[in-house]
C-alpha cells in the first residue's frame, strides 16, 4: 500500500485531539473530560495523523517541552483501518517528525504497552522502568494537619519540586494542570517549605492521582490518604513506578487492586529524576 497516495500525514487541530480522546475512552484508557484542552494547549503543534481525504483515522502525540525533551503518546488507530501497517508507518513518522521538533541530542519519552514493548525496542526505545495501576475506592481518611489545598502562589515552589521528579521544566503543562475543574490539588508543607504534592484529576470513571510526588513514604501516604478522602465511594487510580519500592509498598499497605501496566521507556539517555520522591506517574500521554 502507498501511504503517500492512500492516506495523509498531517497535523491535528483541537478537535482532532478530542477524537483521540473519544477513541482513547471507548478503548478503556480513562481519560479526563478536559485532557484534550489541557494537552493541545500544552503543545498546539504536537499531535499528528493520518487523514483519509478529511477524515482522521490514526494519530499520537509528539510533544515538545522547550525543545529540550519530548514525549510521544496516545498512539491510537481507528478500527477499520487496523492491520493495515498504518500504524508501525504512523509510529515512525511521529518519532522521527519530534525528533526534528527537539535540540540535537534531545531525548524522547513514552510509555508502552507490553504487547506493543518490543516494537518499540525495534524503534529505538529502552525500558528504563515498569508502570503499574492500582485502584482504590474513596473513603474519609484523617487529614494529616501539613496538608493543605495549592494556592497559586506555591507554583514556583510546586514547579522547583516538579523539576526533580520529571526532570524538564513544563510550566505550559503544570498552570493548567493545576486548575483543573473537578480538581483536587494538595500539598504537603513542613519545616518552612513544600515536601510532596499531589493532583487528583477527573477522569471519565472515577478520579486520577497524576501526579503523586513526596519526600518520603510518610509523606506519600498522607497525601495519598488526603486524595481517597476527597472522593469518599469513587474509584481512585493511581499509577506507579516498580522501580520504587516505596511505592509497591504503599500500594500494598492499602490492599489496591491491580488494573493493568505499561513501562516508561526512553529514545535516548534517560532524564536524571528523583525516582524515589516518585509515588505516582503525571500520565502515559505526556509524561
Amino acid at each position: 500500500m502507498n501511504f503517500e497516495d492512500e492516506f495523509q500525514f498531517g497535523k491535528l487541530d483541537l478537535d482532532g485531539l478530542k477524537t483521540l480522546v473519544n477513541w482513547a475512552a471507548q478503548e478503556g484508557w480513562n481519560p479526563g473530560p478536559d485532557d484534550a484542552d489541557v494537552f493541545y494547549t500544552t503543545d498546539p503543534e504536537g499531535f499528528y495523523g493520518y487523514f483519509d481525504n478529511d477524515e482522521l483515522i490514526a494519530g499520537g502525540s509528539i510533544v515538545s517541552y522547550n525543545k529540550a525533551f519530548g514525549f510521544m503518546g496516545f498512539f491510537i488507530v481507528k478500527p477499520g483501518y487496523r492491520s493495515l501497517g498504518i500504524g508501525r508507518k504512523l509510529w515512525y513518522q511521529r518519532r522521527d517528525a519530534l525528533l526534528k521538533r527537539l535540540n540535537p541530542g534531545a531525548s524522547i519519552g513514552m510509555d508502552g504497552v507490553v504487547a506493543m514493548q518490543p516494537f518499540y525496542k525495534k524503534g529505538g526505545f529502552e525500558i528504563a522502568f515498569r508502570d503499574e495501576r492500582h485502584e482504590k475506592t474513596g473513603a474519609a481518611f484523617e487529614i494529616d494537619k501539613y496538608i493543605s489545598a495549592i494556592a497559586a502562589n506555591d507554583f514556583e515552589a510546586i514547579m522547583a519540586y516538579d523539576l526533580q521528579c520529571f526532570g524538564f521544566s513544563r510550566p505550559q503543562f503544570m498552570k493548567l494542570w493545576l486548575n483543573l475543574p473537578d480538581g483536587k490539588f494538595f500539598k504537603y508543607f513542613g519545616d518552612n517549605r513544600i515536601k510532596g504534592f499531589a493532583v487528583l484529576r477527573k477522569v471519565n470513571v472515577g478520579y486520577k492521582i497524576c501526579p503523586l510526588f513526596a519526600d518520603d513514604a510518610e509523606i506519600a501516604t498522607e497525601l495519598y490518604k488526603a486524595c481517597l478522602n476527597a472522593v469518599p465511594g469513587e474509584p481512585v487510580y493511581l499509577d506507579i513506578p516498580m522501580i520504587n519500592q516505596a511505592a509497591v509498598d504503599l500500594t500494598k499497605a492499602f490492599n489496591t487492586t491491580y488494573v493493568f501496566e505499561c513501562a516508561r521507556m526512553y529514545f535516548g539517555e534517560p532524564p536524571k529524576i528523583a525516582i524515589e520522591k516518585v509515588f505516582g506517574i503525571t500520565t502515559f500521554e505526556l509524561g
